[in-house]
């Protein structure tokens, strides 16, 4: 096995074209950079990553299990969350992708920069409650 130790690697291209493998990685422009996805599709590699996520136990002391991302939460009564981030989002145009293991609805009630309010239902009677545990992914640019 070889090791390569260096500060900088220049592609022959202008695009700055270097290959890993057999995966071309592109780098089109400042703080941008991009990989072959499925098929010949090219994949920004900052937009394609989660900027935020975490698991959530929204019942009694409501803490994140484990995170990325997430600085803190503030309970604000029965199936009312906000989440703040360490590093702000860019803007408040950004997803929020949730999942749960019981028949609960998440939904967010508002989304800012530095955080986001969640509301947990129940699914057949729209009743608010805690939730444990929840999951959340948060999609879109960084500040």
């Amino acid at each position: 096995m070889s090791t390569v130790v260096l500060d900088t690697i220049t592609g022959k291209s202008t695009a700055t074209t270097i290959t890993i493998g057999s995966t071309p990685v592109v780098s089109a422009s400042a703080n941008s950079m991009t990989i072959r996805g499925e098929g010949s599709a090219q994949t920004s590699i900052q937009q394609g990553l989660l900027k935020a996520w975490y698991q959530f136990d929204g019942t009694g002391t409501v803490n994140f299990r484990d995170s990325f991302n997430m600085s803190g939460t503030t309970d604000g009564g029965t199936g009312t969350y906000a989440n703040a981030y360490t590093t702000n989002m860019g803007s408040t145009n950004y997803a929020i992708l949730t999942g749960e293991v019981s028949q609960t609805d998440i939904g967010t009630t508002s989304n800012s920069t530095d955080h986001h309010d969640l509301l947990t239902r129940q699914g057949f009677d729209s009743t608010t409650i805690d939730v444990d545990p929840f999951y959340i992914g948060v999609a879109g640019d960084l500040a």
